[in-house]
């Protein structure tokens, strides 16, 4: 009986580090994309109702704003590079929803972090939502309010 408690435990991980590993890939995959300017592949990562989060206060957009924003860029064929430091991935109780956050270099934003979640689909895992910030050092804090205040004061 131990045995078989044991084997359904290993199981039960076995399932849940190949979901890790599938949603790792599609996140590892949305950074390969970007940086290949794949504008159809990048988007395939999403989920049809997702909102992406930018840096700027102004940048909370549905997938077709932000398909608008990133297609002239892709066209471009520059994209954007952001290579994951670090990565936490986590998961609902029902395993149909995981979110994650990450540490990314960049070469113009330096230190960027990037948190999402996805849903798991008939399609597989999808992003529904992505925030891309800038952490803010708290020794510097203050002074970067007061940029963003003054900047705000002036538009």
């Amino acid at each position: 009986m131990r045995w078989l408690i044991c084997l359904i435990g290993l199981l039960c991980h076995s399932a849940l580090a190949t979901e890790k590993e599938v949603v790792d890939n599609v996140i590892s995959n949305l950074h390969k994309f970007a940086a290949q300017a794949n504008y159809a592949s990048y988007f395939a990562q999403y989920d049809e109702e997702a909102i992406f989060i930018g840096t700027d206060a102004s940048e909370t957009w549905t997938l077709e704003e932000f398909k608008n924003y990133a297609k002239p860029v892709f066209d471009r064929g520059s994209g954007w590079t952001y290579k994951s430091r670090e990565r936490h991935i986590y998961f609902s109780p029902n395993k149909d929803v995981a979110w994650f956050d990450e540490l990314l270099d960049n070469a113009s934003l330096g230190l960027t972090r990037g948190t999402g979640v996805l849903v798991k689909t008939e399609a597989g895992w999808k992003v529904t939502q992505y925030h891309l910030t800038i952490p803010i050092p708290n020794d510097i804090a203050d002074s970067v309010a007061d940029q963003i205040k003054a900047y705000n004061g002036m538009h």
